[in-house]
């Protein structure tokens, strides 16, 4: 990996409380899974920052050396590797995330989360 993606992905994970590095953007994705998450944070109201992966092939490989994790998408909230596509999923419907959110300080709507538990319950 280069030091400039390694730099980079550093700098945006350390200055963005929630970050998601995916495929596409978080108003157009361009994979399932990272459509997803994002699906799941925009509906949330989680302000977050979006990093596609596809826009830079250093990046989207560096992000996987970084966190030492073969796949993208990427959840990192206050500097920590949250998981990918299936480990976001089962945190939102057991409110794992809801809990993660809560005590790491970042706003999100409670309603919107509990709907889409009652959704997939």
């Amino acid at each position: 990996m280069s030091d400039v993606a390694l730099n980079q992905i550093r700098e945006t994970i350390a200055g963005n409380d929630v970050v998601l590095f995916m495929k596409g953007t978080k108003m157009m994705p361009q994979c399932g899974f990272s459509s997803r998450i994002a699906s799941v944070l925009n509906f949330m109201a989680v302000d977050f920052a979006d990093v596609d992966v596809l826009a830079d092939a250093d990046i989207r490989q560096g992000i996987k050396d970084f966190s030492d994790w073969p796949t993208i998408p990427q959840l990192y909230v206050k500097g920590e590797f949250v998981g990918g596509c299936d480990i976001v999923t089962e945190m939102v419907l057991s409110g794992e995330l809801d809990t993660l959110f809560t005590n790491e300080g970042i706003a999100f709507n409670k309603e919107s989360a509990d709907k889409i538990r009652e959704a997939n319950a």
